[in-house]
């Protein structure tokens, strides 16, 4: 290469390293810079999953860990899920915008809900009594009866139409008609009768005062449990249908009155539970894991006087059965009764009575069945002996209480449709259930009174949370066991009841993986 040659070619590279230093400098920055965001968009993705990771810590499920079945059944319920959500959307049905009761028959006819039949609920914690067996079923059986009547006339001050009960011939009073014979005698009573005995929710906007209508559906059939011969067969009825649920342990919130016949009179207030360890023993005949609990139940509205003479027959009965009476509950409507700190002298005086009876009435109070922030219920809950919190709605509302609570690891019974119906929640997926289940308060899931709210059961409310709520297996084997967990059942009776649903369980995961498998294909 010529000399001249040497020195344009090195010119022109100096030249170029000129431009590419120049360009570096002009450039370079934003590059680097482009390389810095690539570096943070990395540590912003570990911290949003160390941010998950986090709170799943702290679900209330966290302690769960499925199996390769569960895991497969888990995704066979996601797109059962989904597909049904599709299906609704296309269809342009409200499903966020609806009731129970519109929502009813699209529920039955979908495969989730033929799933949730099938599945093992472990135990119903939160059912009253008058709450468990179908009108339909109590308006037939009834009927059967040539001594029972019902009131046809306008309300009185004494009974309101539709009210049921049982006379001796001659002692029937004015306004009150053989039930048979006007059932014979007008084909549309019985609709109309059905109607009067179910609280339905039709429309979410329309206004009721539901709380009246609702003890107005008790009212119409308070004269007829009493009736020793319909009490058992109410009752035999009840738990047969729950056990056909997949229901293994029940446990009633239990409002204790005299039972009586025609022939005897009026029988011991303990007839009422001798007769229902005689129920149950002929369900275990065909269902030999069912059991039964009774919690003791009085009323807020009463006084202080009266709930004193309540808590002794509580504890009377619970020295006599102690297998059969598990605590003491106030029940009606919270925004009409006395807060549950009205009644601070009776829970002072538990543990006196306790050591005189020489049994403990734990307590599992109905509270914060509520919207609202003045209702301070749930407080009382966290510094009594009190095992489970009934509903418990607005927990919520109170983080520290809420957190003292989770502390004390005591459960919440949550009943989603009773909720929806009683017109506490109009959305289910803004339940607050789901804020409790995230932050680690333990729950179970709950019917509370179906027989009136025109369903039988626990399967519909497994159906509405997992649907409105977006379950996943992990949730439901958890609420599941939580039933039988935080039951009030002693050590000896859960070990030998979670083996059972353990087994029940398994069977179910493998039985519906192998069903949805055949459907789909």
């Amino acid at each position: 290469m010529s000399c001249s040659k040497k020195l344009l070619w090195k010119t022109n590279l100096t030249i170029m390293m000129r431009k590419y230093s120049t360009y570096i400098l002009l450039f370079g920055f934003p590059l680097f810079g482009a390389q810095t965001k690539v570096v943070e968009k990395s540590t912003y993705e570990q911290n949003w999953m160390s941010l998950e990771k986090e709170n799943k810590a702290v679900s209330f499920d966290a302690d769960i860990h499925l199996s390769d079945a569960e895991l497969t059944l888990d995704k066979k319920l996601f797109e059962l899920r989904t597909q049904f959500l599709s299906e609704t959307e296309k269809q342009k049905i409200p499903l966020y915008n609806s009731s129970f009761n519109e929502l009813k028959p699209l529920i039955e006819d979908s495969k989730l809900y033929k799933v949730f039949q099938t599945m093992p609920k472990g135990g119903l914690l939160h059912t009253h009594s008058g709450g468990v067996t179908d009108m339909k079923w109590v308006v037939a059986t009834a009927r059967k009866y040539k001594e029972c009547y019902v009131y046809d006339q306008k309300d009185s001050d004494q009974f309101i139409v539709g009210q049921l009960a049982f006379f001796e011939n001659g002692k029937v009073p004015k306004g009150f008609v053989s039930l048979d014979k006007k059932l014979l005698s007008d084909p549309h009573f019985e609709k109309e009768l059905l109607e009067l005995l179910t609280l339905k929710r039709d429309q979410l906007c329309t206004y009721t005062n539901y709380w009246i209508e609702f003890e107005k559906r008790f009212q119409r059939i308070n004269l007829l449990l009493p009736y020793r011969p319909f009490f058992k067969e109410y009752y035999l009825k009840g738990f047969q249908d729950l056990a056909k649920d997949k229901v293994q342990h029940v446990e009633i919130r239990y409002v204790f009155e005299e039972l009586y016949d025609f022939q005897h009179g009026k029988y011991p207030l303990k007839k009422s539970i001798t007769d229902l360890q005689d129920i149950v023993k002929e369900v275990q005949k065909s269902d030999p894991q069912f059991s039964l609990k009774l919690i003791y139940s009085s009323f807020k509205f009463l006084d202080p006087e009266n709930i004193e003479k309540q808590l002794k027959t509580a504890f009377e009965l619970k020295k006599e059965f102690p297998e059969m009476i598990s605590g003491f509950d106030l029940v009606a409507d919270e925004a009409a009764g006395h807060p549950i700190n009205f009644f601070e002298k009776n829970w002072n005086a538990l543990d006196g009575l306790s050591k005189k009876y020489g049994v403990e009435m734990p307590l599992f109070l109905h509270a914060g069945e509520s919207n609202s922030v003045f209702n301070k219920n749930v407080f009382d809950t966290s510094l009594l002996n009190n095992r489970r919190i009934g509903h418990g709605l607005n927990l919520i509302y109170f983080p520290k209480t809420m957190e003292l609570i989770k502390k004390q690891n005591k459960l919440v019974e949550v009943s989603p449709i009773s909720n929806q119906i009683l017109g506490y929640v109009s959305d289910l997926r803004n339940h607050p259930a789901r804020v409790l289940l995230s932050n680690g308060v333990q729950c179970s899931i709950n019917s509370d009174d179906p027989s009136v709210y025109g369903y039988e059961g626990l399967s519909y409310d497994f159906w509405v949370a997992f649907v409105y709520w977006e379950l996943d297996v992990k949730a439901l084997k958890k609420l599941v066991f939580n039933s039988i967990t935080y039951s009030s059942m002693n050590d000896n009776e859960k070990k030998v009841a979670v083996a059972h649903l353990n087994k029940q369980w398994n069977d179910f995961v493998q039985k519906t993986n192998s069903v949805i498998t055949q459907s789909t294909q």
